[in-house]
This record gives structure tokens, sequence and C-alpha cells, in this order.
């Protein structure tokens, strides 16, 4: 088709748009009106213009490699996990995502029948040991270059409040494993868990900040040892700040990256949100988790591992895992979210909040690094201060219902609420339907409650 749709329209400037809406507000105020503001202290329009995105933002086109249907597995015997991702990966996974207790299993015994060639295998750890990580350097019982490592003492610091072993070993551990040939060690040994962020209530741009401070860290400790590093993020309900997320994520690493010489291009390993799924509506948690693995698709994660509907109140099962594993193969297989190439590029909107989160996110790292780095900040309380700041004010919003999420937080029943007292459990009883979460909630309570009565007794024990 050689005549070009749209010809005999003029363009219209962001100035006219913006007149129009003003005429049509009759009197009314346009910020006020119609501008919004993020916890990330962006403005949001209620339009966007070519004249809103930056230069470099039409001009850069990125290739980006397709995405991945992710299978988790916590590894507590060998044969039955071999089986679980066996039973996986013909039910549509293509990358799996084994917890593991340490670095020296059976991994041969573990990836039996695993095809290598088609098949993505991620590996984290529990703990990481100095005698384990020697067997495995000097191991040769599988081929370790089809296998990616997820190791994080930084990450394990910031969670638990403890490292592996202690802060020297940890790191002279993760240098033994940067310390064999490329050709047969892990395709990549370092992860930055910045999920922990987000699901502790951080804004956006904290959590760019921080997973770039994280992995800068490593950066500091081994240069251009590292190949390149898997960023695990979660993935909130705000769609297209999320979208937006990822995408300024991999712009900063690369930024970053470049300082030290490093030119190939992180892995993004993305999950949704804990932070804002029910336990008593649970079936909405598929509606929640649909739209947060299209946004962490969209914005150009490279494996997507789903939540499982039940995971609150239910440990890993087959129909659940099932359950989850399916929603994505939708998402690819019939609404076909693998056959456009980074469909978000281009668009005024996003490009514009990418640009925005990017540009925060930059500045708060900055800071930190100026303040000491990021242990530091770790060491004296600094990051989990914010986050709580930024969770407590996140909550107030959805109590008062200021916050939407896809459901019916808006909307809640009497019936659907928790009490913190004993007297929730006769309320429990008079519910018409006792379901079957009920007697699970009941028990949980009862300990918790049994716990602070020995505590307040003087009881140490966990």
């Amino acid at each position: 088709m050689k005549q070009k749709l749209f010809d005999d329209f003029k363009e219209v400037s962001a100035k006219e748009w913006k007149q129009n809406i003003q005429y049509e507000l009759k009197g009314a105020d346009y910020n006020q009106k119609l501008v919004w503001e993020s916890p990330e202290g962006i403005k949001v329009k209620p339009f966007y213009h070519v004249d809103d995105i930056q230069p470099h933002a039409a001009a850069h086109k990125e290739v980006l490699a397709p995405w991945r249907i992710t299978q988790h597995i916590v590894v507590s015997d060998i044969s039955l996990a071999n089986k679980s991702a066996l039973n996986a990966i013909k039910g549509g996974a293509e990358s799996i995502l084994f917890t593991l207790p340490s670095v020296n299993v059976d991994f041969k015994s573990l990836l039996a029948n695993i095809d290598y060639t088609s098949t993505s295998i991620h590996c984290q750890f529990e703990s990481i040991l100095t005698g384990d990580v020697e067997r495995f350097a000097n191991s040769t019982q599988i081929e370790k270059e089809h296998i990616s490592f997820h190791i994080d003492p930084i990450g394990q610091l910031a969670s638990k409040g403890n490292w592996f072993i202690n802060m020297g070993q940890d790191l002279q551990n993760l240098y033994t494993l940067l310390q064999i040939p490329t050709t047969q060690r892990p395709k990549n040994i370092i992860s930055i868990n910045a999920a922990l962020y987000q699901n502790a209530g951080g804004t956006m741009v904290q959590q760019l900040a921080y997973a770039l401070a994280h992995a800068n860290e490593y950066l500091n400790h081994f240069g251009s040892n590292i190949d390149t590093i898997t960023f695990k993020v979660a993935v909130g309900s705000n769609y297209f700040f999320e979208i937006s997320k990822i995408r300024a994520l991999r712009r900063l690493w690369k930024l970053l990256a470049a300082e030290y010489g490093i030119v190939s291009d992180c892995h993004i390993e993305a999950t949704p949100s804990k932070r804002n799924k029910t336990l008593y509506d649970y079936n909405m948690n598929m509606i929640r988790t649909t739209t947060e693995c299209m946004a962490a698709i969209l914005g150009g994660a490279n494996s997507v591992c789903n939540l499982n509907y039940d995971f609150i109140y239910h440990k890993n099962n087959e129909f659940a895992e099932r359950i989850a594993r399916n929603q994505l193969v939708l998402l690819k297989e019939e609404s076909y979210f693998d056959e456009l190439q980074n469909p978000a590029e281009g668009a005024y909107y996003i490009e514009n909040i990418t640009d925005q989160l990017a540009e925060k996110g930059l500045l708060l790292f900055k800071d930190i690094e100026a303040n000491g780095g990021f242990l530091k900040q770790l060491k004296y309380h600094t990051v989990h201060k914010k986050l709580k700041e930024s969770a407590e004010k996140e909550q107030e919003k959805l109590n008062s219902s200021q916050e939407i999420l896809v459901g019916s937080n808006a909307y809640t029943s009497e019936k659907d609420m928790m009490k913190d007292q004993l007297e929730v459990f006769p309320f429990l009883n008079q519910r018409k339907e006792k379901t079957l979460i009920e007697p699970i909630l009941e028990r949980r309570l009862t300990e918790t409650l049994e716990k602070e009565r020995l505590k307040s007794e003087g009881w140490q024990g966990k």
C-alpha cells in the first residue's frame, strides 16, 4: 500500500490539545481535575504527545530476547523435584527455577532427562557454605554452562539480617565461583533480589535505586569478573508504571555496567507482587497475577514466574501450579504475547514514565553512594526505615480505599474482615459457609497467641 494514511490530517500540537481540554472543562482547574501524582512523585497527565518523549526514545530500537515461562520448584527430594520439573516442562514451562538447600547437590540426578538446549535451568540456594562451593568448583558431574546460579549474600543480609556465613567468607565464595573457567562454570552467578524491596512496600524509585546500589556493591568487589547479573523483580498492580519500571531497570543496568566495562545485558526474572494478594477472595488473585504478568512481559522481562493463586495459605500443589503456568501459556499461545518485539516501545506515556523513573532512580542511587553505599545504609537501617515509611503510606491509601485494586478492596464486607483478638473464632463459626481455609487460620492464630503468651512468661524458644 503506497498511499499513506492520515495525510489529509494536520498535526496537532500538545498546546492545542491542552487548550481544547481546558475549554471542555468549562472553568474547572486542569491540574486538580485531570493530573494525579504517583507515590514516586511523578505527575501523570491526561494525555501524552510526541513532545513528551526524549529524542533517544524515538531513535533507540532495543532487541529483547523472547520471554520464558518459568516454574519454581523447591527441592527437598531430588527424584521428586526431577519428576516435578519434567511434568512442568510437559505442561508448558520453558525454564525451571530450583530452590536448593546448598550448592553441593546431585545435579546429575536433579537434571536427568531434561533437555538443556530448550529448557533454561536456574538454581538459587538456601545456604552457601565454603566446603560446598569448593566441592562444586572441583566437580565435573554436569555441564555447568547450561545452568544459571542465583547467589545473593547481600540479599540474604537485607531479608534475614545475617550473611550466609559472614561478609568476608560469603564474598570469597562468590569469587571462587567466578574464577572457574567460563566454559566450565554456570552462565550466571550473581542475582539481585529486587523483589524484596517491592514486597516490603518500596516505591518504584526506591526499588530501582536499591537494586542498582545492591548490584554496585558486587561490581565494586568483583568488577569485570562478573559477566552479567540477574535481577529478580516483583510486579505490582500499577500496570503502565510496572511496564516502565522494568524498562528503566534495564536502562540503568546498562548505564552502570558500562562504568565497569561490562557490555552484556542483564537477565530480568519477574514474578507478581505478594503485597496485594487477597486471602478470602483468593480466586481474585488469578486476575491480579495475570495483569501483573502481562506488565512484566510488555516491560521486557526475560523470564516470568507466576504465583499460585492460593500461595498465602496453601503449600505448593500440582493443581495451583498448573493453573499459574496455564495463565502464562494462555498469554503466550492464545494472546500472542510472544509475537511482538518490544511492543511498549514508542508509546508516549510509557516512554515518558520510563524516563522519569530512570532519572529519579539514578538520583537516589547517587545519593546512596554519596552516603557510604548500600551496605552502610543496610547496616544503619536506613533502607529499612525508608521502606517502612513507603509501606505505611501505601497501606493508608488501601485502608481508605484511595488505592483501588483489581477486585473489591473498596467494597469489603464485615464478614470478610479478620479480627486480631481471640473473638475471631466464634465470628468465623457464625459465617454461613465455612471454607476450607478457616481451620488453617484458626490453627495459625492459636499458635501465634500461644507463642505470645509463652514469650511474655519468659520462654525464649522459637
